[in-house]
């Protein structure tokens, strides 16, 4: 699976932007002329099969895969309840005084 960076223009609301394959050999090169042409680097690495599904993620806010990729790790299951928990008793503290 292939790691893909985003850039986007700033205020563009997502809508310019570009990306680049992290393991290409000019990378570093391309990201600097990037950078030098006013985008900026936008959001998490994106992990991919191809480029188009890397596009397809990114321009779904990447929301959807994060939360699946979460859903197979047990330790967000963890982080998840225990910040439901701490919610939910502080909710009651706050309500009760």
């Amino acid at each position: 699976m292939a790691k893909y960076q985003f850039f986007c223009i700033p205020n563009s609301d997502r809508k310019q932007y570009t990306f680049l394959d992290m393991s290409s050999s000019t990378f570093l090169r391309e990201k600097t002329a990037i950078l030098d042409q006013g985008f900026e680097v936008e959001d998490d690495v994106i992990y991919a099969d191809t480029p188009e599904e890397a596009v397809e993620k990114f321009k779904s806010n990447f929301i959807y895969a994060v939360d699946e990729y979460g859903k197979t790790n047990p330790s967000y299951g963890f982080a998840v309840f225990f910040q439901s928990l701490y919610k939910m008793i502080f909710t009651k503290k706050v309500n009760n005084k």
